[in-house]
């Protein structure tokens, strides 16, 4: 059970509903977080859900200088019956244990990752927009806490949620994305941490995605690290590859890569509808020739944050190549539709995927 403080000062009412009108992604902030302790002496003590505010970390605090860290991300949803929904939160929490073994941290029990979850968005529940698409978005993140300098396994964790209202996750709800190959850096390498997700991983990326900002696209994307030839994933997103006799390609985990929840329940829902789909390696000149030849003919990303995202260009220091119209595509959009729906009580839950609470 967690404890619950009360925020003695929460955004007023009126105040909250003008913020919510058009939140954005990742700039507010509801009232409240969850909080919980790790020590070696003491394992998991003291859950709470507390006012948001400030940390005060010690300048020798171990996260600062070793950067042992993990995080996770999810969405809490209005449904049509007032109720309130996550979408498949056990395998946020598998991945954040399996993220946290990877680094070398403390495993977070399930049932305490979902109650965290559900204690703070029962508290701050009247901040999920209700606009079209409106979420609100939960981010989970552990980090080493301990007071010392010296390269070994903190001895102390602290793991916290915060919650930001979300609308749209690119600016005016693109309609497709343009996206920068990147030929200088790579996400992640055999043997590293591109499985887990953790704050290293994003924090490389930011080169190259300024890079491609520059370059006029909205995102990123990376080769593998050993031949720079075979297509791994956006700076946060998995991709797919949609081609003319209706089949599905999508780059194989193997380590590198994270495993997407999105992606599965995409790889699930495309397979229910009759769709082939193959999980194996896509070449980055594979890519541009199947796109003039038409052969590709639609391309989407997809990641809890933008759900499914169609892209209509790629670019490189080689040149540039339109995928299809430049647009959504059907099969993209299909998809899209059909994931959302289910996420938001709209549609069947065959799977078990929707957890409703409260």
């Amino acid at each position: 059970m967690f404890e619950f403080e009360a925020n003695p000062n929460p955004v007023p009412a009126s105040e909250r509903a003008a913020l919510l009108e058009n939140p954005g992604f990742g700039k507010l902030f509801t009232d409240h977080m969850a909080m919980v302790r790790w020590s070696d002496t003491k394992g998991w003590h003291d859950a709470k859900v507390v006012a948001r505010g400030p940390l005060s970390l010690d300048p020798a605090t171990a996260v600062l200088h070793y950067a042992q860290e993990i995080f996770e991300g999810l969405k809490a949803y209005r449904t049509g019956d007032e109720g309130t929904a996550l979408f498949r939160p056990l395998e946020n929490a598998r991945r954040f244990r399996e993220s946290a073994q990877r680094m070398a941290m403390p495993e977070l029990p399930d049932d305490l990752f979902l109650g965290s979850i559900e204690a703070l968005v029962k508290a701050d529940r009247e901040w999920i927009p209700q606009i079209e698409g409106g979420s609100l978005y939960l981010r989970p993140f552990m980090f080493a806490s301990e007071v010392f300098l010296g390269v070994k396994p903190a001895s102390e964790y602290l793991y916290l949620v915060i919650a930001s209202p979300a609308g749209a996750y690119f600016k005016g709800g693109a309609p497709a994305v343009t996206i920068w190959v990147s030929d200088h850096y790579t996400r992640a390498a055999p043997g590293g941490t591109g499985a887990a997700k953790c704050g290293g991983n994003y924090a490389s990326s930011l080169v190259a995605q300024a890079e491609a900002i520059r370059e006029g696209c909205d995102q990123v994307v990376f080769l593998d690290a050993v031949e720079r030839r075979w297509v791994e994933e956006l700076g946060g997103m998995n991709l797919f590859f949609v081609f003319d006799d209706g089949s599905m390609v999508t780059p194989p985990l193997g380590g590198t890569i994270l495993p997407g929840i999105t992606r599965e329940s995409i790889l699930t829902l495309a397979r229910e509808q009759g769709i082939t789909v193959r999980e194996e390696p896509y070449a980055i000149d594979q890519w541009k020739a199947d796109a003039e030849s038409g052969k590709l003919v639609e391309t989407f990303a997809c990641g809890t944050a933008a759900v499914v995202t169609p892209v209509g260009k790629v670019k490189s220091r080689d040149g540039e190549f339109t995928i299809g119209s430049g647009g959504p595509g059907q099969v993209t959009e299909a998809l899209k539709a059909r994931l959302t729906a289910i996420q938001r009580g709209q549609a069947p839950d065959t799977h078990g995927w929707v957890h409703r609470f409260g």
